[in-house]
């Protein structure tokens, strides 16, 4: 019950209650009930807008780093992620596998902006033992949203 319903607004957070209440087969004061408690308990975090930035000004610099740590005693990865994540240039913070432990999505108005980020917020971090910088180019895909237009093939006209 509660599954779908964050399903439905997952995949649109705008999904009037009553749409839900009928998508649910559930009585709208249930979904406004289910709703409420997830907001209280924080299984919804945040309603979120895809916005595709490049339409509407001039483009940001989105970057992804990796970053090898040093885990500490007691805590692992976990005080180093928390210093990482409380920058607000840092948009996103994932543990991962593999060659690096962090992977960290960063965004700013120009490269210059990033890569002082970089040097004099992440790279000093006691326990940050390296990072790889990868500038994003192109966004074709975010959060399940295709962010391209497909041109429309030009075709010739044929001559008899």
């Amino acid at each position: 019950m509660l599954k779908d319903i964050l399903r439905i607004l997952e995949k649109d957070a705008r999904t009037a209650v009553e749409q839900v209440a009928t998508m649910t087969n559930l009585p709208r004061g249930e979904v406004v009930k289910q709703i409420k408690q997830a907001e209280k308990d924080r299984t919804i975090l945040k309603y979120k807008t895809i916005i595709n930035w490049n339409k509407v000004e001039n483009e940001q610099v989105s970057v992804l780093i990796e970053v090898k740590v040093m885990p500490q005693r007691d805590v692992g990865f976990d005080a180093i992620a928390e210093r990482i994540y409380r920058f607000p240039q840092a948009r996103t913070v994932y543990l991962v596998s593999g060659t690096y432990d962090l992977l960290i999505l960063v965004t700013g108005k120009t490269m210059h902006e990033v890569a002082d980020f970089v040097a004099q917020k992440l790279a000093p971090i006691e326990g940050v033992q390296s990072t790889v910088t990868h500038f994003l180019l192109k966004r074709y895909k975010e959060d399940g949203e295709i962010l391209t237009e497909k041109e429309m093939a030009k075709r010739q006209p044929v001559i008899l």
